[in-house]
């Protein structure tokens, strides 16, 4: 197992950070790699990956929601391994501290070797910096799901 993280202050309200991260079909709009997400049920979701010309699908359940505090997961079905949490910390009225945590195992030897180069390093830091751009310009979540899962 390898594990990532990575954080970035966003210049929004920590409601509006958690909101938009809930959105999770928006994902592509700021994840490099992922083509598509379907939300299946309020804990199930389907992801569609291409990274470096690799193409994945996978199932993840969310199996911790607390609003404007953390969502965490982990694939269940599919070819990717992989949990992890994105906790929200109010830094004040208007500044959000967004971390993300994630444990994954690279399979065939060219992730490997990517994660030995820190690829999965960088392209976590480089979504992040995205969803920061993607937050910040519109100053507004583009949905949102308050519910719990614990």
């Amino acid at each position: 197992m390898s594990q990532v993280e990575e954080s970035i202050e966003v210049g929004v309200p920590v409601h509006t950070a958690y909101n938009q991260w809930t959105q999770f079909e928006t994902f592509p709009e700021f994840m490099s790699g992922v083509e598509r997400i379907e939300q299946r049920t309020d804990t199930l979701t389907h992801w569609v990956t291409n990274v470096n010309g690799v193409h994945r699908e996978f199932d993840a359940e969310i199996t911790e929601q607390i609003p404007d505090e953390r969502v965490a997961w982990t694939t269940i079905a599919g070819e990717t391994r992989q949990a992890g949490a994105v906790t929200f910390h109010r830094l004040d009225e208007s500044h959000t501290k967004v971390m993300l945590q994630m444990d994954f195992h690279p399979d065939s030897i060219t992730e490997k070797v990517g994660d030995k180069l820190g690829f999965v390093k960088r392209q976590t830091k480089g979504d992040l910096e995205r969803f920061k751009t993607f937050i910040e310009e519109r100053g507004r979540e583009t949905g949102e799901w308050r519910g719990a899962v614990i």
